[in-house]
């Protein structure tokens, strides 16, 4: 107890929450990241498949099967059924390159010993110099203040840098609405109205990313709703088990027709949550952000309160005590 198969389908739930983040920061840098989270998810799927084939209620053993002696142990090693010895180890790397750090700290002592060598001259350092004479002067001659500053030679540092546009070009990426998995990826959606998700599962997940101007629906219960880099974006959804997550967005509105425990709001400007009578209790963490907004239904329509963004904190004598700070007008 638990049974092994869903004690698997348990560990593959609960490092969703994770595998979700490394998909989140390395989707669009990194594709290795990517694929090694769908071959990890992959490992507890085929695991818990081969459980519920072969070891349903855990390892069995047959008890009429015969049973293993020395002899037949020594038999077996040395048939020709067993296995090839492992291959011989590779060799040993060759010794690390050599460095010749002495003759590269004698150049660079001479080059600053010649330095302060020159610095050392005093006044006959500007015997070097060229006599410019008063022809050669643009402040005495109005015809070489005529032509203009001097052209500078294409040097290597002047030469502007390919690299680094003003203005880059914006992508143009595919709009996604598909189920990956166990999760639901909503990308990238610009003026839909009209977008719904159906069948779902308590397993599931939901990540919605850099979607403008649009308005998802959630039908059934899942397990947590990610809103990332969103604007001017409406969820309504029924039942959330686990938590409700805006990250980074901008113009937020979510109507909770059933029940959700947690929702939290992190560097986003502007989120108005409709909740329902059911979801009275669901719990507002929230940080970095501003102008949020709570609708709670009364009387057959809603009545908004403002979350505090202003606190205040003091010392009271054994720990610090911070609480909302009403803006005086």
């Amino acid at each position: 107890s638990p049974k092994p198969g869903p004690y698997v389908k348990e560990m593959n739930d609960a490092a969703t929450f994770y595998t979700n983040r490394v998909l989140k920061d390395y989707k669009n840098s990194d594709t290795r990241h990517v694929d090694w989270v769908k071959s990890y998810l992959n490992i507890w799927s085929e695991l818990q498949a081969y459980i519920k084939e072969h070891h349903t209620t855990g390892l069995t053993w047959s008890k009429t099967g015969p049973v293993a002696s020395p002899m037949s142990m020594r038999s077996v090693l040395t048939s020709g059924s067993c296995l090839s010895p492992p291959p011989p180890p590779p060799p040993p790397p060759g010794p690390p390159p050599i460095f010749d750090t002495e003759t590269a700290k004698d150049e660079g002592t001479a080059s600053r010993s010649a330095l302060f060598a020159q610095l050392n001259q005093g006044e006959a350092i500007t015997k070097g110099l060229r006599h410019v004479s008063d022809d050669q002067k643009t402040h005495k001659n109005p015809s070489l203040r005529a032509q203009g500053p001097p052209v500078r030679s294409p040097t290597k540092s002047h030469t502007p840098s390919p690299t680094s546009p003003k203005n880059s070009p914006q992508q143009n990426h595919t709009p996604v609405l598909e189920l990956e998995g166990k999760k639901w990826r909503v990308e990238y959606q610009e003026d839909k109205n009209d977008l719904v998700i159906n069948n779902t599962e308590l397993k599931q997940v939901a990540y919605i990313f850099k979607c403008n101007k649009s308005t998802l629906q959630i039908k059934g219960k899942i397990n947590s709703i990610t809103i990332d880099n969103c604007k001017k974006f409406g969820l309504v959804f029924d039942n959330v088990v686990g938590i409700v997550e805006v990250i980074n967005s901008r113009d937020i509105q979510i109507q909770v027709m059933g029940k959700v425990p947690t929702i939290s709001i992190n560097k986003t400007e502007g989120c108005h949550i409709y909740l329902s009578e059911e979801s009275l209790d669901c719990e507002i963490v929230s940080a970095k952000s501003s102008e949020m907004n709570i609708l709670i239904p009364q009387d057959g329509d809603y009545k908004e309160f403002p979350v505090p963004e202003q606190f205040k904190t003091a010392w009271d004598g054994s720990k610090l005590v911070t609480e909302p700070a009403e803006i005086v007008g």
